[in-house]
């Protein structure tokens, strides 16, 4: 069941639904799911269906409610919002929540801190939901820790990457214990991917001499702080290491000077102004390589997007919709695929693990109540879409982020490469993974 937040649900068996956030709500989930099969999917997605009495019983209500916020017109808020219908439709197909038929209320957070504070308020004293999830950009998770805290209402993160969440967690625990992140890894844990890489592709690849590139935002500067110190250990030449601010349009000066430098590649931690970035690259016909974190080009139909700009660039991301990283990888990104035209970004992966982390909390706890979920979330081990799901300690440095490291989630590395007419994302790394090897932009 999904709704809007005003009132106006859309009921999965049904297919009603409002028109406030997109065409997507119009689509019936619970019958589409039926007519498509992917009831049978969902069976390899959630685990263990078992209930705890029908009808809410033992604590848990007849109706369980989840808010979602995430920015409706960008496709990393579109991946987080669809696929918390999808798994709901997945769930109440499979018999719910401890019996319980799971509702979602979703709200358009417009990638704004304020609208997004506005919007958690009304979920939380609006719609009385029992957990939320979503939040796309640093500065709109920051923006309502206090409000989580307040509320007592457990969120699971699946979007921002700011290490400064799992601080409130360490200094104030009794007061911010309600925050968890089920992805993707906190930032220093992505500066830590983007050395391994280094470490393990550079000479490979070619690139001896490097300069880094990162906007200017809140979640890129432990990346960034990262790069200055430990780059240089990979065994590479570092050029630069540059902060682009917010809203630069023309990168074609920043391009000058990384060429009079003589550089093979472009390292780069980019979400925000990313796009604008690769496709002067690639217009310009730059003769270094461009790649590390790029948030834009993890979108499956990136490559289409801008007319084949995006070849030979590569991203670090949660997981492809090809990448067989569990066994639940591949039927979540088809079964998003098939009810919504396309695949999801890494932003989906997190949210799917996140619904069925809130669906095993709940019956194991038999209870919707804050600190039980809490209790339940902190000792679970979840095998995800996007590797296994575990929550660090209260005593460790990020208490309830998402454990980084190859047993747990770590994320893959694809690079765009040309496939008949069109382009694919080919795993690069890490080795367990990889379906080719990375090779150079078709002008260098």
């Amino acid at each position: 069941m999904v709704n809007d937040g005003k009132g106006t649900g859309s009921n999965a068996e049904t297919g009603k639904a409002s028109d406030d956030m997109s065409n997507d709500e119009n689509v019936g989930r619970r019958s589409f799911l039926k007519a498509t099969g992917v009831s049978a999917t969902a069976a390899a997605l959630a685990g263990c269906t078992d209930t705890i009495g029908g009808g809410g019983g033992g604590g848990v209500p007849e109706t369980i409610k989840v808010g979602v916020l995430g920015p409706a017109d960008s496709p990393m808020g579109s991946s987080i919002l669809n696929t918390a219908k999808l798994a709901a439709g997945q769930i109440n197909d499979a018999g719910g929540i401890a019996g319980s038929d799971v509702e979602v209320f979703t709200k358009d957070t417009k990638d704004d801190p304020a609208t997004t504070r506005s919007a958690y308020q009304e979920l939380t004293t609006g719609q009385n939901v029992h957990a939320t999830t979503g939040i796309f950009g640093s500065e709109n998770l920051l923006s309502i820790m206090g409000n989580i805290a307040e509320a007592g209402t457990p969120h699971l993160t699946a979007g921002a990457a700011t290490p400064e969440a799992p601080r409130r967690v360490k200094e104030d625990y009794e007061k911010f214990k309600y925050w968890f992140r089920t992805g993707p890894v906190n930032s220093n844990f992505l500066a830590e991917s983007l050395i391994q890489f280094a470490n393990d592709r550079f000479e490979s690849m070619g690139w001896e001499k490097v300069a880094f590139i990162a906007e200017d935002f809140k979640w890129t500067e432990p990346v960034t702080q990262r790069m200055q110190s430990d780059l240089a250990s990979t065994g590479v030449e570092v050029s630069s290491v540059k902060r682009v601010a917010e809203g630069t349009e023309d990168f074609t000066p920043i391009y000058d000077e990384l060429e009079g430098n003589d550089v093979d590649g472009a390292f780069t931690a980019l979400a925000h102004i990313g796009t604008t970035s690769l496709v002067q690259w690639a217009k310009q016909q730059r003769s270094f390589g461009y790649g590390g974190i790029h948030v834009p080009t993890q979108l499956p139909s990136f490559y289409k997007a801008t007319k084949g700009a995006a070849i030979s660039t590569f991203s670090q991301t949660t997981a492809t919709p090809q990448s067989e990283i569990t066994e639940k990888t591949v039927p979540y990104a088809n079964a998003y695929q098939e009810e919504f035209g396309g695949y999801p970004v890494y932003t989906g992966y997190s949210v799917q693990d996140a619904m069925y982390m809130l669906k095993n909390a709940i019956e194991g706890a038999e209870s919707v109540n804050g600190d039980d979920i809490v209790s339940e979330l902190e000792g679970m081990s979840y095998t995800g879409t996007a590797g296994t799901v575990e929550f660090y300690g209260q005593d460790a440095e990020f208490p309830h982020d998402v454990k980084y490291g190859e047993e747990f989630t770590r994320g893959v590395y694809f690079q765009w490469q040309q496939q008949n007419d069109s382009g694919t994302q080919q795993v690069i790394w890490p080795d367990k993974y990889a379906t080719s090897e990375y090779t150079s932009p078709p002008w260098v």
